[in-house]
């Protein structure tokens, strides 16, 4: 056999040594420590690690060929915990055994030491090794090139012995520098979780192998193992923070274990005594959550574990915030603590989730609705277990060897079935390319001879018209700062006025656009759908030399939150109000049941609602809507997108999209309708600052006048109030299935407009629309998705009651003459 192979066996006989008085009396029998490779004892903080060579009554049996090195390296700084382990190491040429024995078998922890320092003829960092025990693989082929490392493993003793097993790599060796082993208290570690993500976990955790993956402290703070009960490390959370809205505290003084369902065993005092939290920041949708994102390895469970102890908040209500990991839903705060309202009283809560094709771990804290301003999200500490896999591992190379025996398996099954795969691909890129043909006009291409009727002018076929960037440039005078009208999330608007005298909207994509290329494709997309004269007209777009414009009817009056608040434009009075809410609604109704499947806008806000010459509402911006579920499925589940202050909290919190969640956030426009100002005011007083909150109090106390805008005293009638105030609680409904419907909604306003009835308004016309307008408004809605075909085939004329503003053909024609 090689020279690496063992060639002896022999006992070690070592000291008993001295216990922490920290440590409990369940942990003092089974609480190993050694100085590997070293002649004498080690003292770390009040511990003692022991030479492995010293005489004891407890028997170490060690099989292998040994080697003792020892360095003088200053390469560790003194200031590094237990710097003086790492000057001593044990080196083993063939596969070694360390055996233990264990007095109480239950769970341990199996913490081990390694410095790769160079030593005689040595080269620690050229050691390529595994490790194995109790059935469990903890590592395969490890290599450590530079640098300290602890390695800690949580395995459940069944017998009294506890065997690690070292096997070096083919012509290499193994080497350690210290280890400890640690009985685990018996709550430490639960036998099952909550799972969170698409698994299910069945497992006993405590018959698993656990590698400890990172243990953090939030509050930017490093806990040392002396300053922990059970000598745990934990790093700080500073470097694994992504946003910039996060704060430290700290309050040990505040903890109090006897309150809570934590105590020290659980984590430190210094651990619940310190946190990270979101800084508030009144209305941006930036600051909705705080994350911190970890390295994990892809195709493993974790056992994660949240700590928590609310030393921010003076009140003693539990702060509305919800924990988040990666997309998916954990709980609420209220929930962990079970709905306790004790400050400084420590808890913990622990999840599992498997991470499949992911090797980054988000842990998310957000506010449960956007109106929960003072929510003061906050995390005191997160651990990170990883947990072994069913071939009893905690190596990746096991998963990916799965992965690759599972890949062989789906090579051989997709050659079986290559041919059918290539004809269905086939067919799907020719449906692909003729749908992204109907986006385009037949002369998109400069080389196409049929770009040009014989006019000159685009062709007619097709419902969306490409204007060249030269004709948009000259309609705005090359996008004049005079000319802007509106800024936006995709960009500014512009008001601009073609050859022949049209007025149109001109929203011009940026490139630092937090929209960008899905959006404009998605607006597009929509619009060119439908048609209905409470949706603006979509006139063209314009995708030359990477430009993203979109043209849309001009909108004389502007958006409804100009009329409402924040600018100088005259005020709406309660009939104009009421008429625009029931044009909206009649919009979104179109939206949500014009088509087999229901058109989700997913972006409703005041500002998306704009006003005509006559103030005749129609909803915008539709680079946001998402097409509804199936007939067969309750919701879309997809990232949370929209507007802070509007976005429907069950939306937030599951990843589940409605059309209730339009419902939810057009019931904010109501109430911003009615009260004239916007969803967040910070520069109010902290009971008005949110608008939600303080006009549903308002209503639920019988007291809705103390809300509603100033400048419609005298207007609005009591009874029509009211009824539109018990409409707006209804949208407002935290879950779904309460909300009504947008037909309904648009039934019920059309009711508090026949109990408003004639009021006189200070603009002298009772503010009525005209006699043709309400006709519009009050006839049923018979126009429908147009095909292309419907399109080519309908007089345009016929088509100007649907706010088609020009018969397109002769509009485009007389641009590039």
């Amino acid at each position: 056999m090689s020279g690496f192979v063992a060639i002896g066996l022999f006992s070690l006989v070592l000291a008993r040594f001295s216990l922490p008085s920290v440590l409990s009396e369940s942990t003092h029998s089974d609480t190993i420590l050694i100085n590997c490779g070293s002649s004498s004892n080690v003292s770390v903080g009040n511990r003692v690690f022991l030479a492995d060579n010293s005489d004891s009554d407890i028997s170490i049996l060690v099989t292998s060929e040994r080697v003792f090195l020892s360095t003088n390296s200053t390469s560790l700084s003194s200031s590094t915990f237990g710097s003086q382990l790492y000057k001593t190491a044990r080196l083993f040429k063939g596969i070694s055994h360390y055996t233990f024995p264990i007095k109480k078998p239950g769970l341990h922890w199996i913490r081990l030491y390694f410095f790769p320092f160079f030593s005689q003829q040595y080269n620690l960092s050229l050691a390529k090794f595994s490790l194995s025990s109790q059935g469990f693989t903890l590592f395969k082929e490890l290599q450590i090139e530079n640098g300290s490392k602890v390695m800690e493993y949580s395995l459940n003793i069944v017998s009294n012995n506890l065997v690690l097993t070292f096997t070096p790599s083919t012509n290499s060796f193994a080497f350690i520098n210290a280890l400890e082993i640690m009985p685990q208290p018996d709550e430490l570690l639960p036998k099952a979780a909550k799972t969170v993500g698409l698994h299910e976990s069945q497992k006993n955790l405590q018959e698993q192998a656990l590698e400890t993956t990172m243990r953090v402290n939030m509050g930017g703070e490093v806990v040392s193992p002396q300053n922990d009960t059970l000598w745990r490390y934990w790093i700080s959370d500073d470097p694994f923070l992504i946003h910039n809205n996060a704060k430290f505290v700290s309050n040990i003084a505040l903890v109090n274990y006897s309150k809570g369902m934590s105590n020290e065993e659980i984590a430190p005092r210094i651990v619940y005594g310190t946190a990270t939290k979101l800084i508030l920041d009144g209305g941006d949708a930036a600051y909705f959550n705080i994350s911190w994102q970890f390295d994990v390895v892809s195709g493993f469970e974790y056992l994660v574990r949240f700590h928590f102890c609310d030393i921010i908040n003076a009140s003693l209500q539990s702060p509305p915030f919800s924990v988040y990991i990666n997309s998916w839903f954990v709980s609420t705060y209220a929930d962990i603590t079970n709905q306790k309202e004790d400050v400084g009283a420590p808890y913990f809560l622990d999840v599992i989730v498997k991470m499949n094709d992911n090797s980054k771990l988000k842990v998310s804290l957000g506010r449960n609705s956007p109106g929960d301003i003072y929510a003061n999200p906050f995390l005191n500490g997160v651990e990170i277990m990883k947990i072994s896999n069913f071939r009893k591992s905690l190596d990746v190379s096991d998963t990916l060897s799965t992965s690759n025996s599972k890949g062989k398996i789906i090579v051989l099954a997709g050659l079986a079935a290559g041919l059918f795969v290539a004809v269905v691909l086939v067919v799907v890129l020719f449906l692909f390319c003729r749908r992204r043909r109907r986006l385009r006009l037949v002369g998109h291409s400069k080389t196409d001879g049929n770009a040009l009727n014989g006019n000159g002018a685009f062709s007619c076929s097709e419902n969306v018209y490409r204007f060249p960037l030269l004709v948009i440039q000259e309609a705005t005078d090359n996008f004049s700062e005079n000319l802007v009208i509106g800024v936006g999330g995709f960009g500014k608007v512009y008001k601009g006025v073609l050859r022949d005298n049209m007025k149109v909207a001109v929203k011009r994509g940026v490139s630092q656009s937090n929209q960008g290329l899905a959006e404009f494709t998605t607006e597009i997309e929509m619009l060119s759908q439908f048609r209905h004269r409470h949706l603006v007209s979509l006139i063209g777009y314009c995708d030359d030399h990477n430009e993203m414009i979109i043209i849309y009817e001009y909108m004389e009056n502007g958006t409804l939150k100009d009329h409402l608040y924040g600018s100088d434009v005259a005020s709406l009075s309660w009939k104009q109000r009421l008429q625009i809410c029931i044009g909206s609604a009649r919009g979104l109704h179109y939206l949500h049941t014009g088509s087999t499947k229901a058109i989700i806008h997913r972006d409703v806000k005041s500002a998306n609602i704009l006003l005509d010459e006559n103030f005749m509402a129609k909803v915008a911006d539709f680079g946001l809507s998402k097409t509804g579920p199936d007939i067969d499925k309750t919701h879309v589940s997809t990232a949370v997108k929209g507007s802070f202050g509007y976005l429907d909290p069950e939306y937030l919190t599951m990843q589940q999209l409605t059309e209730k969640s339009d419902v939810y956030s057009f019931g904010v426009v109501m109430l911003e309708v009615l009260c004239g100002r916007p969803v967040i005011d910070p520069s109010l007083p902290r009971e008005k600052v949110n608008l939600i909150e303080w006009a549903m109090k308002s209503h639920k106390r019988g007291e809705l006048e103390e809300v509603i805008d100033p400048r419609l005293t005298g207007q609005t009638k009591p009874e029509a109030a009211l009824k539109f105030g018990e409409l707006v609680e209804k949208c407002l409904a935290e879950r779904g299935v309460y909300r009504p419907s947008m037909g309904d909604v648009l039934w019920n306003l059309e009711y508090v407009l026949q109990l408003q009835g004639p009021a006189n308004t200070p603009n002298g016309n009772n503010g009525d629309l005209s006699s043709s307008q309400v006709n519009h408004v009050n006839e049923l809605e018979t126009t429908s998705i147009l095909s292309t075909t419907e399109i080519s085939s309908v007089n345009f004329g016929d088509l100007a009651d649907v706010s088609m503003s020009k018969v397109f053909a002769q509009m485009v024609n007389d641009e590039l003459r």
